[in-house]
């Protein structure tokens, strides 16, 4: 295959088959550097043709908790009180700057994801 932009889906499955063939290439070598090269290629093509759309800043959190096992008790030092917490976690109060601010160095996290926009509940 020659090296060249991905504009089908055929060039598309073509790259991802050569990928899996040069997946186990030795670092350095011609094979590595045109898996390197393939790579980008392909991300490239799907990144246009496949887009995928920035998660819900509270549907992120509530993946974070549950990947690495935390509980809302442990976002307080970043949102506040458990009462904050559980507004926020339940869509009653937005994240403000600051919150999100310790949540990113807290946590280690995007705060690009965090300052996203989302819909809260309407208030009762």
């Amino acid at each position: 295959m020659k090296l060249r932009p991905i504009r089908t889906k055929r060039e598309h499955q073509a790259a991802l088959d050569e990928v899996e063939t040069l997946w186990n290439a030795s670092q350095g070598s011609p094979a590595a550097d045109r898996l390197e090269v393939l790579v980008l290629l392909i991300e490239a093509y799907e990144r246009e043709h496949y887009p995928i759309a920035d998660p819900d800043p509270i549907d992120f959190l509530h993946h974070v908790m549950e990947a690495r096992e935390l509980s809302r008790k442990d976002l307080e030092p970043f949102i506040g009180s458990r009462a904050r917490v559980a507004e926020v976690l339940n869509r009653v109060r937005p994240l403000t700057l600051d919150m999100i601010r310790r949540l990113a160095a807290g946590l280690t996290i995007s705060a690009d994801v965090l300052i996203r926009d989302y819909k809260l509940k309407r208030a009762a």
